[in-house]
């Protein structure tokens, strides 16, 4: 006799008998299906990223911070507040250096700064670099012979650079590697760059561009205490990313060492 057929009668008959005495497993099942549907239509988004202006000092929650880790958050924040310090101080540069945004030809000083935050966001160098990137932009704009808009050309450096320390990406997620080497590299350029800008003269003596001052006029150390906020934020995240892979290899050593068996769920 053919018991298979009486077996799945029985099951059938179970599932019934569940489902009439708790009409609420369907719903369940119907939230259960629509949530792993979210998550796989998101799962195929999160590599669309879309670098969006930066301006705003908060970001509202998105659904695809499912897919960051708290590393994954903190290299997020910490771009959009070292992008926010870049736009900062190029509007203080730009107010100490008025000439540099004339040579653009734009309209305003705002309608010159907001034309470099979309190249930076972009990753569309200024005509004045000619396709230069990150440091080689960086070394170009502070050369005697570059005849551009240098603040422009100086912030957009900075910025590209420090987004290609981070792999070319603004939002990090699960799927996402960050090289701590690269991010700690890319602090100390900065902290080059920054003497580099109090330090260089052009032909006639005179600085390159103004920044801080100290003199009898009066004393102004904005633009250091700026680029050092985001030299700490580097430097930070390049000591989370750094213990986030050690821990990784310190806890598989304690399960050898105390041999505990690795969770599987």
């Amino acid at each position: 006799m053919d018991y298979s057929h009486v077996s799945l009668t029985r099951k059938n008959a179970s599932v019934h008998r569940l489902t009439a005495l708790y009409p609420s497993l369907r719903g369940a099942c119907w939230r259960v299906t629509l949530l792993v549907m979210l998550v796989v239509g998101l799962s195929g988004c999160i590599r669309n990223q879309a670098n969006g202006a930066f301006s705003s000092n908060s970001m509202a929650a998105s659904p695809g911070e499912l897919f960051q880790t708290h590393s994954d958050r903190m290299a997020t924040i910490g771009m959009r507040n070292n992008l926010n310090s870049l736009y900062r101080l190029m509007d203080k540069l730009y107010q100490r250096n008025p000439r540099e945004w004339h040579k653009t030809g734009l309209a305003s000083r705002d309608v010159a700064r907001l034309a470099v935050q979309q190249a930076i966001e972009q990753g569309r160098p200024p005509p004045a670099l000619a396709g230069r990137q990150d440091i080689v932009a960086l070394s170009y704009a502070l050369s005697p012979e570059f005849e551009g808009d240098r603040v422009g050309a100086f912030i957009y450096a900075i910025g590209s650079m420090v987004i290609t320390a981070h792999g070319g990406r603004t939002q990090f997620y699960i799927t996402d590697t960050i090289d701590a080497q690269f991010v700690h590299n890319a602090a100390r350029n900065i902290e080059k760059a920054t003497w580099l800008l109090a330090t260089r003269r052009d032909a006639q003596g005179n600085p390159l561009l103004l920044s801080n001052e100290l003199s009898e006029n009066g004393r102004n150390l904005s633009f250091a205490v700026e680029f050092g906020k985001i030299v700490a934020r580097l430097d930070y995240l390049s000591d989370v990313l750094d213990e986030r892979y050690r821990r990784i290899g310190v806890n598989y050593a304690h399960s050898l060492l105390f041999l505990n068996f690795l969770p599987v769920q």
